[in-house]
């Protein structure tokens, strides 16, 4: 491909922008999504799911950054499973990536619809939706620095809106409202704590989900050798602090049971304590929308890199892979993770699945994407260590082979049990990857010949 004709990405990001990058793909996961997990395990049983999930995170950051620095490449997972495993591991982590970063945003853009619907009753939350992808699919277009200007921005004022959420309910805290029934759910899955606590897995994923979207952007930070492992550890550091006080303080302000399915527990937690007319509430409706926006906003810049990589080396139409001659971002990818974002959000009938409600499920599939795309990029460092033992890797996993070994397990345990906890998104998830492979087998002249030319 001509370089002329196809600049490349431009390398403009550093330390903080990453960062900011880092808390802001996931932030959006303490406004909403988590709360589902009580309807399924209760507060004390979710509190134990999610403290679970929180260390496997860790663990999976501190070695997933060993792959990042060592191989910065805008595909990410795709590209240190095709390194490690070849052209079919390549595809089925690009395949995974591109299910959790194409999914979570029309979960995101739900959200907030309805915390619009909140202020403006008479907006329709879908249109609110449409809207936001408009918007935020044009800023990413426009160009990473100011992209990554306004994810740092937003995401600074989402941390600053959650720490005043606990300030204000904190005086109305109780420890009793948090633990009564804290050990049982409401839905069909609550059937005892540990059958729920492990049907409650993927809404504690989705509390970090997406961090390591971060390994998308590594094609256009300054320096990721050092500024992506900051990044990364400060980001996990970051959100799981957030996380811990947003659902234990939310848990803590009334009946809990009234914030388990539905898209905005914050506002409605807040509202128990300082009741409707608060000016506090509608300071955290307005406020609590940078959260969104900023995971919003920076999901798309992730899926819209994973695109472009699978596009570049052959996996998706040539078209995808295209940069724009002057803003040098990739805006037919942009373009095509927004169509079937928007799709998702007007298919209730058919990701309505299994009686659950719409968002619940699309966060479900994005999860299902994030935790194939975990199995495989810790199988990748082990293989990479045996098959590439003199690649240059300026950070390296901690407590190797049991720190990745820990996040290698924990990942298949939640795979197991989103399997049996949501056979008919497994088989939703596995036919869409059925159908990708059919089109993956019939472009590998393409691959070839791509390859022929490095």
């Amino acid at each position: 491909m001509n370089n002329n004709s196809n600049p490349g990405l431009k390398k403009t990001l550093g330390t903080t922008q990453l960062w900011g990058i880092a808390v802001g793909l996931v932030i959006s996961g303490e406004y909403f999504g988590w709360s589902y997990g009580w309807a399924s395990a209760g507060t004390m049983g979710f509190l134990v799911t999610s403290l679970f999930v929180a260390l496997m995170y860790t663990t999976f950051i501190f070695s997933f950054t060993e792959l990042t620095t060592s191989i910065p490449h805008a595909g990410g997972p795709f590209e240190y499973s095709r390194r490690a495993f070849g052209p079919t591991g390549g595809y089925v982590a690009g395949y995974a990536t591109l299910v959790e970063f194409v999914f979570a945003p029309p979960a995101i853009a739900l959200a907030i619809g309805a915390y619009l619907n909140v202020q403006f009753p008479t907006l329709d939350p879908k249109t609110a939706a449409v809207g936001a992808y408009v918007v935020f699919m044009t800023l990413n277009v426009i160009g990473v620095q100011i992209a990554a200007m306004f994810e740092l921005a937003v995401t600074l004022v989402a941390i600053f809106e959650l720490l005043v959420f606990m300030g204000v309910v904190a005086p109305g805290f109780s420890m009793a409202n948090f633990v009564k029934g804290g050990w049982a759910g409401q839905d069909s899955f609550s059937m005892g704590s540990i059958p729920g606590m492990f049907a409650a897995i993927p809404f504690a994923i989705w509390f970090f989900l997406a961090i390591e979207g971060v390994a998308m952007a590594a094609e256009e930070a300054k320096d990721p050798k050092r500024s992506i492992p900051i990044a990364y550890i400060g980001g996990i550091v970051t959100l799981v602090v957030l996380a811990t006080g947003v659902m234990v303080f939310a848990g803590g302000a009334g009946d809990w049971t009234q914030l388990s399915n539905i898209n905005d527990p914050l506002p409605q937690a807040m509202k128990l304590i300082v009741g409707e007319n608060s000016g506090w509430l509608h300071m955290l409706v307005w406020l609590g929308l940078f959260g969104l926006i900023a995971s919003f906003h920076g999901i798309i810049l992730g899926y819209s890199r994973q695109i472009y990589a699978l596009s570049r080396a052959g996996f998706l139409p040539e078209v995808l892979g295209r940069v724009h001659a002057t803003r040098h971002t990739p805006h037919y990818a942009i373009l095509a993770g927004g169509v079937v974002g928007i799709a998702a959000i007007f298919s209730d009938e058919l990701i309505k699945i299994g009686g659950q409600n719409l968002t619940a499920n699309i966060v479900t599939m994005a999860v299902f994407g994030a935790i194939v795309m975990y199995i495989l990029s810790m199988a990748s460092l082990f293989k990479l260590r045996i098959s590439e033992p003199g690649l240059e890797r300026s950070f390296r996993a901690p407590g190797f082979p049991w720190v990745p070994g820990f996040a290698l397990v924990s990942a298949v345990v939640c795979l197991v049990t989103m399997i049996y906890y949501n056979p008919l998104m497994a088989a939703v998830f596995t036919g869409l990857m059925g159908i990708g492979y059919v089109y993956f087998l019939s472009t590998a002249q393409r691959r070839h010949e791509l390859e022929g030319q490095k």
